[in-house]
C-alpha cells in the first residue's frame, strides 16, 4: 500500500523532526486523549483491534448467517421518524423543521464558447456563476404545484409518470410533485439509446412524462410514433414556451406552466390521496447493462427502510451538511443518497462529470468547477471516478522535482502509519495534502463509494490525500441500494462493511463454482439480501420475479443478488465474485472476470480493462483502454512516435502495454490462466454515451463483444 521510497537522508530527518516537534508541542494532548478516548466517547485503538470488534452477528449462530448489525439484532428498522413512513411525508418533515434552510441549488451559466483543438475537434467550455438556492419550503410548494397541476392534465393517481432526464433540481422537484399525489415514478436513464427508451414508456404504459430541452430534441422526439399511449410531455427548462412541429394527439408543456396551472384555485382545493407505504413509489429501469433493462418495483416502504439504514451509518449527519449531486438520479445510489440528505435537512447542489471539478471538461481554464463553488462534505461516486482521481494526481507526483516528491512520499507513508494506529495527521494534511483535498473543494468528510468494488490502492489514496474516510457500499436496485456499508472508522480495505440496520444477509451454497457455507477460513457462497429494503420485484416479468425473489416462512421478502461473498469473523462482507462472471476455459480452469478487471485496473497504463473469455479457448484476452499520457510515455522509451490513435494500432505498442499488464498481474498475484494472454488497445474511452458502459460505469459485455469482435477473432487465432 505504501508508496516506493527513494529518499535523501536528510531530507528524511528534517521530515521526522518537524512531525515530532509539532507533534510534541501542538498535537500530544490530543494525541493522548484519542488513545484514551476516540471522537465517538469511545477508544479505537488500532485498525488490527478496530477490525476485530463485531459489526454484525448471525442470529442462529450458523456460518452462512443471516447476518444482522449489532444494533438491529432483535428487530430490522423499517423508518427515520416516527409516522414518517412514505416519502411525501420523508420531504414534509423536513420542510416543517427547516422550511428557510437552503435545499436544491443550481449554478447560473454566464457565458459559454468554442474552445478549438490542435486536432480539429471542439469543445464547448462554459463559465459557471454562484450557486443560487431554493429553500425547503419553495421546494414543497413547487412539487405541491407540480403535483396539482398534472392532476388538472388528467394524471390520475397510481398511474404511471415518466421522468427522462439530467440529474438536476427539477428532477427531484418532479419526483416529490409524483410522491404527493401518489403517482408511481418511471425512472429511465439519460443516456438509454431509442428502443430501450420505446421499450420503458411503452411496458409502463405512461401517459405523461418529464424530460429536458436537450433529451426531447435528440433522443425522445424521434421516437414519439413508436409511444403512442404518451400524451403530455413537460419539459423541465423554461424557454422555449412553444413547441410546435410534434405528432398530433402530444402536447409540450413547460414544467413552470403546469405550475402555474396547479396553482389555480380550483386545481389547488382539490384534495390530493397520500400514498400508503405499500403503494409502488418508483418503477427504475436498471441501465441494461445484461440486456434489456428491467423495470424494478420499489414500494414507498421500501425506499423508506434503505434510506434509514444508510442514514445510520453517516456519522453526525445533519442540516450543516452540503452534499454535491451529479451521479445520475435514475440510479438507486444518487436518488437513496439525495433522499438521506433531504430528511436529515441538508442542502444538495447540482454537478455533472463534465463540470465537477476545475480542471473538468465542460469548465474554462481559470474558472471554478462546482467542488471549488459548492465546498461540499458529503459525496457519493463509483470507483471509476475515484480511480480516474488517483491516477491524475499520481501522475502529478511524477511530475514533481525531486524534492516535492521526496515530501508527498514521506507524508503519505507516515500518515498510512498513523492511520493504523487510528490517529489524525493534521501538519501533514494541512501543508502536503491540502491542495489534492481541494480538488474536491477541501471540506468532504465522508466519501461514499458504491456502484462497483473499490479497489484497495484507490480506498487507501482517498482516504489519505482528501483526509476522510471512504465508505463502500454494497448494494443492488432491487434492494433500493442498500445491503451494507463499512464504518467510517473502519479503514480496512476490500470490504463492503456489515449489513445496515434495515436488512439481513446470509449465503448459500454455490457448487458450481466452488463456494460452500463450510469453507475456511471463512464461510462464502451467493449472497442473499432480505428486510423491507427487498422491492417488490420486476415489472410484468413474474418469471425473473420467481427465480430471484421469495418469502421465507416469516413473510420476509429476500432478493439473491448473483453475487458470491464471504463473511469475516468481525461480520464484514467481502465481495469475491459473481455468477455470471464465471467462465469455464477449455481446460476446466474458472476465471473471474471481474476479479481479473479490478486487479488490472490498479495498472497506471489502464484506464479501463474488459476481459474476456471463450469455453472453447485456453487462455484470457482483454480490451484495454490505454491512459493516453502514459501511453505516450511508454512509446517514447522505445522511441515509436505517433499519435494515441496510431499507436493503439500498433502491434508492437500492444505487445508493449501486455508485457506491463502481465508484470502487474503477478504484482498483484493473479493466476497464470487468469492473466490475458493477448490484449487489443482502444483509443476511444468507453462512456455512458458510447454505450459500452452504464450511467454507473459498468462494463456492458455484450455491447463490447459485438464492438471487438474482429478482434476477438484474431486474438483467437481466427484471423
Amino acid at each position: 500500500m505504501k508508496q516506493k521510497e527513494n529518499l535523501n537522508p536528510v531530507l528524511l530527518l528534517l521530515f521526522h523532526l518537524t512531525v515530532w516537534i509539532y507533534t510534541s508541542v501542538a498535537f500530544l494532548p490530543s494525541y493522548v486523549l484519542s488513545r484514551v478516548c476516540g471522537v465517538d466517547g469511545v477508544r479505537h485503538g488500532s485498525e488490527e483491534e478496530r477490525a476485530a470488534r463485531a459489526k454484525a452477528r448471525s442470529a442462529p449462530g450458523h456460518p452462512e448467517g443471516p447476518y444482522r448489525a449489532a444494533s438491529a439484532a432483535a428487530r430490522l428498522a423499517t423508518s427515520l421518524h416516527p409516522g414518517v413512513d412514505a416519502l411525501d411525508k420523508v420531504f414534509e418533515y423536513a420542510a416543517t423543521r427547516f422550511p428557510h434552510r437552503d435545499c436544491l441549488g443550481t449554478r447560473e451559466v454566464v457565458s459559454e464558447e468554442d474552445e478549438h483543438q490542435a486536432n480539429g475537434k471542439v469543445f464547448k467550455k462554459v463559465v459557471l456563476g454562484e450557486y443560487r438556492w431554493l429553500s425547503y419550503e419553495e421546494v414543497l410548494t413547487a412539487a405541491s404545484r407540480l403535483g396539482s397541476g398534472l392532476a388538472a392534465l388528467g394524471q390520475r393517481p397510481k398511474h404511471n409518470v415518466a421522468i427522462f432526464c439530467e440529474t438536476r433540481a427539477e428532477w427531484v422537484v418532479a419526483a416529490q410533485a409524483c410522491f404527493m399525489y401518489n403517482f408511481p415514478l418511471v425512472t429511465l436513464y439519460s443516456t438509454l439509446g431509442g428502443p430501450a427508451i420505446a421499450h420503458g414508456l411503452n411496458e409502463t404504459q405512461v401517459t405523461h412524462i418529464f424530460t429536458s430541452r436537450e433529451l426531447l430534441e435528440t433522443r425522445l422526439k424521434a421516437i414519439l410514433y413508436e409511444v403512442p399511449r404518451l400524451q403530455h410531455i413537460i419539459v423541465v427548462d423554461d424557454t422555449p414556451t412553444s413547441w410546435p412541429g410534434y405528432p398530433r394527439g402530444i402536447s409540450v408543456h413547460n414544467m413552470a406552466s403546469v405550475q402555474k396551472l396547479g396553482a389555480r384555485p380550483e386545481n389547488a382545493s382539490r384534495e390530493r390521496k397520500r400514498p400508503l407505504p405499500s403503494d409502488i413509489a418508483v418503477i427504475m429501469y436498471t441501465s441494461g447493462s445484461t440486456g434489456i433493462p428491467k423495470g424494478v418495483v420499489i414500494s414507498h416502504g421500501n425506499i423508506i427502510a434503505g434510506i434509514t439504514g444508510m442514514a445510520e451509518r453517516i456519522p453526525n449527519l445533519s442540516e450543516e451538511d452540503t452534499y454535491i449531486g451529479y451521479l445520475p438520479l435514475a440510479h438507486v445510489l444518487e436518488l437513496s443518497a439525495e433522499l438521506v440528505c433531504v430528511s436529515h435537512g441538508c442542502r444538495i447542489g447540482y454537478s455533472s462529470p463534465q463540470t465537477l471539478a476545475d480542471q473538468s471538461t465542460k469548465i474554462k481554464k481559470g474558472s471554478k468547477g462546482d467542488t471549488s463553488a459548492l465546498r461540499p462534505t458529503l459525496m457519493a461516486a463509483v470507483p471509476e471516478i475515484m480511480d480516474r482521481i488517483y491516477k491524475n494526481v499520481m501522475t502529478k507526483v511524477e511530475e514533481m522535482n525531486c524534492v516535492q516528491r521526496t515530501l508527498f512520499t514521506l507524508a503519505y507513508n507516515y500518515k498510512l502509519e498513523q492511520l493504523a494506529k487510528g490517529n489524525s495527521t493534521p501538519l501533514c494534511d494541512r501543508l502536503v495534502f491540502g491542495k489534492v483535498r481541494s480538488l474536491l473543494g477541501g471540506r468532504t468528510r465522508v466519501l461514499l463509494s458504491g456502484g462497483a468494488p473499490l479497489s484497495a490502492a484507490t480506498q487507501r489514496f482517498m482516504n489519505v490525500c482528501f483526509c476522510c474516510p471512504v465508505a463502500q457500499g454494497y448494494g443492488l436496485t432491487e434492494t433500493c441500494g442498500a445491503g451494507t456499508i463499512s464504518e467510517m472508522w473502519d479503514y480496512s480495505t476490500g470490504r463492503v462493511g456489515g449489513p445496515l440496520v434495515c436488512c439481513e444477509i446470509k449465503l448459500k451454497d454455490w457448487l458450481e463454482g466452488g463456494y460452500r457455507k463450510t469453507d475456511k477460513p471463512h464461510p462464502r457462497g451467493e449472497i442473499l439480501i432480505g428486510g423491507p429494503n427487498v422491492t417488490m420485484g420486476y415489472y410484468k416479468n413474474e418469471a425473473r420475479n420467481q427465480e430471484d425473489f421469495f418469502a421465507d416462512e416469516s413473510g420476509q421478502r429476500w432478493f439473491c443478488t448473483g453475487d458470491v461473498g464471504e463473511f469475516h469473523a468481525d461480520g464484514c462482507l467481502k465481495i469475491i465474485d459473481r455468477k455470471k462472471d464465471l467462465v469455464k476455459l477449455q481446460a476446466g480452469e474458472y476465471v473471474s472476470l471481474g476479479k481479473v478487471e479490478s486487479m488490472l485496473k490498479n495498472c497506471p497504463l489502464v484506464d479501463n480493462i474488459c476481459a474476456y473469455a471463450n469455453s472453447d479457448e485456453t487462455y484470457v484476452i482483454g480490451f484495454v483502454v490505454p491512459n493516453q499520457k502514459q501511453l505516450l510515455a511508454l512509446a517514447g522509451q522505445y522511441g515509436i512516435r505517433g499519435p494515441c490513435e496510431e499507436l493503439c494500432g500498433s502491434k508492437a505498442m500492444e505487445e508493449l502495454v501486455l508485457k506491463v499488464i502481465t508484470e502487474t498481474a503477478l504484482a498483484v498475484q493473479l493466476e497464470r490462466f487468469e492473466t490475458p494472454r493477448k490484449i487489443c488497445l482502444s483509443p476511444d474511452p468507453w462512456t455512458p454515451e458510447t454505450g459500452l458502459v452504464t450511467d454507473a460505469f459498468k462494463l456492458k459485455r455484450k455491447e463490447l463483444k459485438t464492438r471487438y469482435q474482429d478482434d476477438i477473432e484474431r486474438m483467437y487465432g481466427g484471423k
